[in-house]
């Protein structure tokens, strides 16, 4: 199941548990990029900077695994288009940096593309609101057929932080948890530090904090709960964005936090 920008891979129906990708592709529909600035390589050197490169392979080999296999909500488009994790509105602290739910600044700071109400209202029309209905769709399966959900939200992070970051001087272990004061119960922190002890260091909402909800059951809903696993690239990755010998081990950790969900 699809749509205009997301994949949608079912698992087994007595899964609780949705693997949440966002930032792993780098596809940009031809009129996105004609109205981004930057030429082509440049933007690609952007896409290498702000891509979760390979985290969807993650997430499907993870979920192959598992004893139960979970469900998988794919954004099928670059975050450069519209970056379904923000808040669309004034609640976005990113909004600050240019780099809302449309981004207008890129990594280091120069213009993506000119601010223009009319232009970022009609991307959250064709992109940003589909996709949130779609995956608040899915939750809502889910959650009738199990009576809980819990969403893994699953990203990766650069060793280095970005210029045109919010979150310079702050720590950057292997594996960053996000939390949710309402909607991230202890025993997923729990879980994930099990599971990805053998990684490295672990520390939780630094550099980066909180975990995808779907507006619908934000705050609402504890039935739902959701916890993120931001994953330092470079456990991994190489530095040319290719797997390394780290990426069996993060899979066979992902794998074992599902199990143990």
């Amino acid at each position: 199941m699809d749509g205009p920008n997301f994949l949608i891979v079912p698992g087994d129906p007595q899964s609780h548990v949705i693997l949440h990708v966002p930032h792993s592709s780098r596809v940009i529909p031809v009129d996105v990029r004609a109205k981004i600035l930057l030429d082509d390589e440049q933007l690609r050197q952007e896409l290498d900077e702000m891509t979760d490169s390979l985290t969807d392979s993650l997430a499907t080999e993870s979920a192959n695994r598992a004893n139960r296999k979970p469900w998988l909500f794919v954004n099928s488009l670059s975050r450069l288009v519209i970056d379904p994790e923000r808040f669309p509105d004034e609640r976005e602290s990113m909004n600050e940096v240019g780099m809302g739910a449309v981004y207008t600044k890129t990594s280091a700071g120069e213009v993506l593309r000119l601010p223009s109400p009319t232009e970022e209202e009609a991307l959250l029309k064709s992109y940003f609101h589909p996709y949130a209905a779609a995956l608040s769709h899915l939750v809502g399966e889910r959650l009738h057929a199990n009576g809980v959900v819990t969403i893994v939200d699953v990203h990766s992070y650069r060793p280095i932080a970005h210029p045109n970051g919010i979150n310079h001087n702050q720590q950057r272990p292997a594996l960053c948890i996000g939390t949710d004061q309402f909607h991230t119960p202890e025993k997923l922190i729990t879980g994930l530090k099990q599971a990805f002890q053998g990684i490295g260091s672990i520390v939780e909402n630094e550099p980066y904090g909180g975990t995808y909800v779907p507006l619908d059951y934000y705050e609402k809903d504890s039935a739902v709960s959701s916890v993120m696993a931001e994953i330092r690239a470079d456990t991994f990755l190489n530095p040319n964005l290719s797997i390394n010998e780290g990426f069996e081990k993060v899979v066979s950790a992902l794998s074992q936090f599902v199990d143990q969900i």
